[in-house]
């Protein structure tokens, strides 16, 4: 039994000496100054979670949550003119018309004796403009409420520029 209370006492004896140490080690400038900073940190915090819980704060999260959400619609949405283009054939044949230009515009470097071909490859080239922007026009219509009106717009306007810029290069 004397054994056992020795083993107690010394045991007693190592905890209460382990926490003198800590004790110590608190004291010192380095833990101190990290008392301090973590002190700081956590009023900083405080500020920070009272600071975003203020009515204009509120506000201006809630405005960044509709704003995201109105950005992932406007996706949607120009992903689906997108779509509908490629179903109608708008695209593909908006890409015919620029190689069928660009060939136009090589063959009039390469030989001026083809002119009477080239007034047909004009003449064919601002035909298919002309659908181009009629069908351009179908679309806008069909899409017209779903906020894509304007990219449809700048694509009329692209291809109007474009038309004028073949009927410059054919004076």
């Amino acid at each position: 039994m004397e054994e056992k209370k020795t083993g107690r006492i010394k045991e007693i004896k190592e905890t209460v000496s382990g926490a003198v140490e800590i004790l110590h080690q608190f004291r010192t400038p380095e833990v101190q100054e990290s008392f301090g900073k973590l002190v700081n940190t956590a009023t900083v915090a405080k500020e920070i979670i009272k600071e975003l819980k203020t009515p204009e704060m509120v506000k201006n999260i809630e405005n960044f949550r509709l704003i995201s959400e109105n950005i992932n619609q406007i996706s949607a949405r120009m992903q689906n003119t997108l779509d509908r283009l490629e179903e109608t054939g708008v695209i593909s044949e908006a890409k015919g018309l620029m190689t069928t230009a660009k060939g136009t515009m090589e063959s009039i470097g390469r030989n001026d004796k083809d002119l009477p071909q080239l007034g047909t490859a004009i003449k064919e080239m601002i035909g298919s403009i002309k659908d181009l922007a009629d069908e351009l026009k179908i679309t806008i219509r069909a899409s017209k409420n779903s906020g894509a009106a304007h990219s449809i717009r700048e694509a009329i306007q692209d291809a109007s520029e474009a038309y004028k810029i073949s009927r410059s290069h054919k004076r």
